[in-house]
Parts: structure tokens; sequence; C-alpha cells
């Protein structure tokens, strides 16, 4: 993987030395195993290149290859190699060293603009086609590695991170209003739904699945995918085919995550998702190099009280070690790490992410597992993060209401029979669950947004004045700040249109991957496991029972049975962040009365959903706050406000 950077003069003038120096100083905190640039006329491509792939070592980047008048820089890892290496009729002996990058490049000389659609991976890339003076550049599906760009005064400039176009003269560090006016106005633990937008007025971000142009003069983007609209149904004789299935796609979407010349690890919790990554990777490693996988668990500080239900585990220690003992030969680390908490790291996240962020409660241990990995040597980190929408998808409370709805009796009332046995759950009890969840959707939006308990952070009049409720119900958003519709099914097929679903978390991981050199691969968001699982019927993801019901019956002999069959707690992280915070409640205390006296911020801020949070908090810490919709909507404001005094 790497950073990228370059610079595109419309005008044909030659890109200054002080330019190039401009952007390239703007990675010199990554580490870095090679450092390159390429000029020519007035192209520059820049690459701050870390190796992890066995073909990546040496590789150089930008290249040029003069045959095909097309220069490339790239930060990419190809899944599919063997699959593009045929359709592009690669020779025998230039298929193991030939490397991702020139994969790339001889697919745009195939196929132009359809490039991306024939990618699978993580990647963002840049080509300059000298022949049709154009440049070409595209990000993954998902949005894995990040592409920014500032387009102005007759100059295209364009970088994984931005400090390096905020570097260059004429490029204002200004707030973009836009931006920040859904950031406020949405309370989910998205940024913003127009993706193509940052936090300053003069960077442009290219969205996930899409490409872009420069020629003539003239910038034009296009969308390259859509998986609402490529799913292809699949339909089998029984469910073991479709286990089968299944487990083709997904073993091979794991074992091509596992290329790398360093050590490989993983993030491990008491789950399905993360645990059978790691099952399948570990036996994939002992079959191909005898190679040890190395897994990180986060545990919450011994002193830590849980008080959410039962059914919700704070500390998942106990089946994390159920399933390190079936799997064995792992080398397993749980880390509580002492004395780390949310609000210490504040300036520390802002400086890594380059914006504010929402999902505070997990920053510090996600960067802590970086870290420690870091210490060993590991170059690619695993984990399952999207499995809840694509492996593991399959709730039961979800699957019963569509089957009333379709008047299949006879199925549902086996079903619930079923599942009310498994979670050992009197049947009526699981009947009035399934006609609760049938009530009108419009008296569901507003129980939902009243049980969070949440005024939106945005000042009214600043909502107003910008029209973001008007943007928003594009996006099925609603004056909340909460989504429309609570239909499960109709969430799922958004989460993968709507492109903002994966901004921030992405975000997050491919700029913690720059910082530490390690690059985070998820199996579960595998292009080909995804239209695998949104190409089948719902009937195997709640069965005879059981939810989840696909990757449970796929994990027979991966998976020890307390694991894969546990339909009666849950694994519920981050609960202890405000107990982690204790010894800096009088910190963030005396920060949020600062803000208060602030005067430019409230112009953008809710004031009163502050001081509600404010007041709570004055009051005494209390652990359950971690719940609590008043105090997390104060962190967030805290978040913020800082990152706008950074700014100016």
């Amino acid at each position: 993987m790497s950073a990228i950077a370059g610079i595109y003069n419309k005008k044909n003038e030659h890109v200054s030395d002080e330019h190039i120096h401009l952007m390239m100083s703007g990675f010199q905190q990554f580490p870095a195993d090679d450092i390159q640039v390429f000029t020519m006329d007035h192209i520059f491509m820049g690459c701050h290149a870390q190796w992890i792939t066995p073909e990546s070592i040496g590789e150089k980047l930008p290249y040029y290859d003069p045959k095909r008048q097309l220069v490339i820089t790239a930060d990419a890892i190809i899944d599919n190699r063997t699959e593009l290496i045929s359709k592009l009729k690669i020779d025998a002996h230039d298929r193991k060293d030939v490397t991702d990058s020139q994969l790339i490049l001889l697919a745009y000389e195939k196929w132009q603009e359809e490039t991306p659609k024939y990618l699978i991976g993580d990647f963002a890339f840049v080509i300059w086609d000298k022949t049709k003076q154009r440049l070409f550049a595209a990000r993954d599906f998902s949005g894995s590695r990040t592409l920014y760009y500032n387009d102005q005064d007759g100059r295209f400039s364009f970088s994984t991170t931005m400090e390096p176009l905020l570097n260059l003269p004429n490029v204002r560090k200004e707030l973009n209003e836009e931006w920040l006016v859904e950031y406020l106005a949405i309370s989910a633990a998205v940024d913003v739904a127009n993706v193509a937008i940052t936090p300053y007025k003069a960077i442009a971000q290219l969205p996930p699945s899409h490409y872009l142009m420069v020629e003539g003069g003239y910038l034009k983007q296009f969308r390259y995918s859509q998986l609402s609209q490529e799913i292809q149904p699949i339909r089998y004789k029984n469910s073991q085919d479709y286990v089968d299935a299944f487990m083709d796609v997904y073993q091979t979407a794991i074992e091509a995550r596992l290329r790398t010349f360093k050590k490989v690890g993983s993030q491990l919790s008491g789950g399905l998702d993360s645990g059978s990554v790691v099952s399948i990777a570990a036996n994939k490693l002992k079959e191909k190099s005898n190679g040890t996988l190395t897994t990180y668990s986060y545990i919450p500080p011994k002193d830590f009280q849980p008080f959410v239900p039962k059914s919700l585990l704070s500390n998942e220690t106990p089946f994390i070690k159920e399933t390190v003992d079936f799997i064995g030969g792992l080398e397993n680390h749980y880390l509580d790490f002492a004395g780390k908490d949310s609000y210490s790291d504040i300036d520390t996240f802002l400086d890594t992410l380059e914006m504010p962020y929402k999902f505070f409660e997990n920053t510090f241990w996600i960067n802590g597992i970086y870290e420690e990995a870091k210490k060993q040597d590991i170059g690619i980190l695993l984990n399952g993060n999207r499995g809840n929408l694509s492996i593991s998808w399959g709730s039961a409370q979800d699957y019963f209401p569509r089957l009333l709805k379709q008047l299949n009796w006879l199925k549902l009332y086996q079903e619930i029979t079923s599942y009310s046995r498994l979670i050992k759950r009197p049947r009526r009890r699981v009947a009035n669950m399934v006609i609760k969840e049938i009530l009108p959707p419009s008296l569901l939006s507003k129980n939902k947004a009243i049980s969070k308990g949440v005024s939106p952070l945005v000042h009214p009049a600043f909502a107003e004045k910008m029209g973001v409720y008007d943007r928003m119900r594009l996006f099925g958003i609603s004056e909340t700040g909460w989504f429309l519709s609570n239909n499960a099914y109709e969430h799922r097929k958004r989460h993968f249109d709507d492109l903002f679903h994966w901004n921030a978390t992405n975000t997050f991981s491919g700029k913690l991957s720059l910082k530490y050199g390690i690059i985070s691969r998820d199996p579960t968001n595998d292009l080909r496991v995804i239209r695998y699982c949104l190409s089948i019927p719902e009937d195997q993801y709640v069965q005879n029972g059981m939810d989840r019901g696909l990757i449970r019956r796929a994990t027979k002999g991966y998976l020890p049975d307390k694991v894969r069959l546990n339909q009666q707690v849950r694994g519920v992280q981050g609960t202890d962040w405000v107990h982690r915070m204790i010894p800096q409640w009088s910190s963030f205390l005396q920060e949020a009365q600062d803000m208060l006296k602030d005067k430019e911020i409230w112009s953008y801020m809710n004031k009163e959903a502050v001081i509600k949070g404010w007041n709570k908090a004055k009051s005494g810490v209390r652990t359950d706050f971690a719940v609590d919709a008043d105090i997390r909507i104060l962190m967030r404001s805290i978040i913020l406000f800082r990152f706008m005094k950074k700014m100016s």
C-alpha cells in the first residue's frame, strides 16, 4: 500500500519543484520503504510506498510504460490476480512477478474507463494517458483507500491525504459549511451523506465506486458500480449447496488477504464474524507456510462493572477464549489498554483522520491494536467488520414479520416454535415481538427517534439556511438525524447503494494503515462475498429457528458450538468509555465550559442540545453515561469544537 500524490497542470505548464516538495513532505510522518517521484511535461506523480505483498518489494512507483505511453501511481492491493492474469493473457514466466500496479495498467489498456469493474481489492490509483492527454483515477467499491483532490487555477492535484493539498499555495483552509451542516444534522455514526465533500471548501473526495477523468481541461466523474443493480439471484436444490458455495467464495476471499511477506494478524471478538475469519485464516496459514496467526482482542479494564442487561456482554473474554482454544496454535493477545481513554486522544485522532469523527467510543483501542501489531511486524491485520450485513446477515426479528406479511402461516409457526426453543423464551413472547415489528412505519420511526432521546446537534437556523433536511430526505434520513425507515431489508439494500455508510470507518482504517504501515483487510467486505450474500434467498439466513443461519451452518467444525450456536447473548464493545474517562472528567467538564462560552461555534451547533449533556455531566460521573444520548452529544460537540479551533 502507499500514499500517492500528483499534479496535472491543465495549462501545460511545468510542475515546479517547490510544489512537488510541498506535496511529498505532507507524507513525511508516515513510514516508507521507498519514496519516488515521476515528472513528464506538465505531469507530476509521487508515491510514498509501504511494501506489504511479496510483489511490492522493490516495486517502481510511479511506473512509466513507454510502449503504452501510460504512467501510474497506485495505492492498491488487488485480490483477483489469477483471474486478471488470465484475462490479460500475461506470459507464464511473468505471472509471478507482475505487480498489482502493472496489472491495473494493463487492465486500463484493455478496458479503459471500464477498468475498475474488473478489479477486486482495496485500491485508489491514478493513470496519466499521454496519448489521449487524459488523467484517469478510480477508487474501490467501498472506499477502502482514500483519494482527495483540488481542482482550481488550471491545476488538478490529488493525494491520499488532505495535508499535501493544503500545503499547496492558493489552497485555502476554509471551512466547508455544506459538509458541516450534514455532519451536525445526522445523528447516526456516519459523517455526511454527500461523500464527495470534505470539511474544506477547496478539497473534494473521489467517492467509493467512482472514477474520474480530467480531459480537455474538464473534470468528469462517474459511478461504475451499484450492487443492487448487479445482483443475479442464485438458486440451489438444497441448503447444503448454499453453504458449500458460500465457503468456496469466502475461503477464496480470506486466502487472497493473506498475501504478505510479513506476519498476519487479526482482530478477534467473541462473535461469528471475526471468529470465522480467524479460524479459516489460521488453517490457510498452516497449509501454506506453517505460519502462525496473531490475534488481538480488546477487553475492558478489570475494575469496570458492566451495567448493561445480561443479554449484552461487555466483556467477551469467555467466548474469545473458547474460539482461541478450539482453533489452537494462535498467538493471542488480550488488551485492556489501561490508562487509555476516548478523551485524552482526541487531538491524535483529529490529526490522523484530518476531520472530526463520531465513533469516539472505540478509537483508542482500535488505534492501540495497530500499535501492538506494529511492534510485532504485522503487515496485514484482518477483521470482520462488514459481516453483520454480509456473511452473518439474518435476524429472526426481521424475518418473522416478513413471513407474516407474506401470509406464510405454516412456516411462521414452525420458525417461531423452533426459535423460542433455541433462545429459551416463551412462544407467546416471540409472537408479540413479531406483531410489534409490523406496526406502521411512521409510528416506528417516531418511536425510534424518541427512544434515542437525541436532539439534533445542528442549529435550527443553520439547518434552515443550508436547506439540509431536503437533501437528507433523499438519502432516507429524517429531521431527527436518524434513518426514516425501520425496515432491515431496506436498510441493508441502502447500505450497499448509499456510499456514505462506508466513508467514516474506511477513512479511519485507511489512514491508520498509513500511520503504522499495516493494512487492514476485511474478507467479509470482499466484493465476491457480498455479491453472493445478496444473491441467495432469505430463508438461508433464518432457518429452523436459527438466526444468522448461513454463517452458523458454514462454521461447523471451524468454531466451537458455544460461539457458533450462541443466540443468548450479544457482545457490546465500547460501553466502558465513560468509566475510562473518570480521571479526565474534570478536564472534560472544563473544556465543555470553555466551549459554552465560545461565540462562533453556536451559530452552527444547537446550544440547547449540548447544555442538556453539560447539565448531566457536571452533576457527577456515572459509568452508565456511556449509553446516554445527551452525554454522547456533548462528547461529539467537544470533538468538533477542538477541530474548529485547530482550523482557525
